[in-house]
């Protein structure tokens, strides 16, 4: 009878290990992919107001190089507006450049999303390996012993597992004044 409660709170401990295990890290992998998202719908609305605030700027630039083609002579104000489109438009692009950062975010972002499902998938081929070898004919010290093995190389992956996955995604933002236009 005791045999059965040791093999017992093996089975019960090993089954309970790999659920809080997998249930772990698929909850990571979860929120990597729902952050991923977020970045993704973030970057797109920047690069878009990005977009239209360089058009805007071209086109009140264009206006102005129009007047001066058809003969108009510029004026201190418009010297000083056309200065100062450039900069503008600088900036414009030093943001939208800013916000293709997103790129990199993601991509560790879905590094280590990867790493977790290659990680999960080794855990459980480790469990596969350690139960093949059980027949039922195995008596229970073989099993409580092959258990123990098992729940030690699970526990030993874990921990290298954990070891490797960096908690954060780190963005660099370029200063402004970091790129020239014009």
């Amino acid at each position: 009878m005791a045999r059965k409660k040791i093999l017992g709170s093996h089975v019960k401990r090993l089954l309970s290990g790999v659920s809080a295990h997998g249930s772990r890290h698929l909850n990571e992998v979860e929120t990597d992919l729902l952050q991923t998202e977020l970045l993704l719908v973030e970057a797109v609305d920047k690069l878009t107001a990005s977009f239209m605030a360089i058009h805007s700027a071209v086109g009140a630039r264009q206006e102005a190089i129009d007047r001066l083609l058809a003969g108009g002579t510029p004026t201190l104000e418009d010297s000083e507006k056309l200065a100062a489109m450039s900069g503008e438009i600088g900036t414009h692009v030093n943001s939208a450049i800013t916000s293709m950062q997103f790129q990199d975010m993601t991509s560790q972002l879905i590094e280590r999303t990867l790493k977790r499902v290659t990680g999960l998938r080794e855990f459980l081929g480790t469990l596969d390996e350690h139960g093949a070898h059980i027949r039922p004919e195995t008596g229970s010290d073989e099993i409580v012993e092959r258990l123990g093995k098992v729940s030690m190389a699970l526990a030993i992956q874990s921990l290298e597992l954990r070891s490797v996955l960096r908690k954060s995604v780190e963005q660099q933002h370029l200063e402004s004044g970091d790129i020239e236009l014009f």
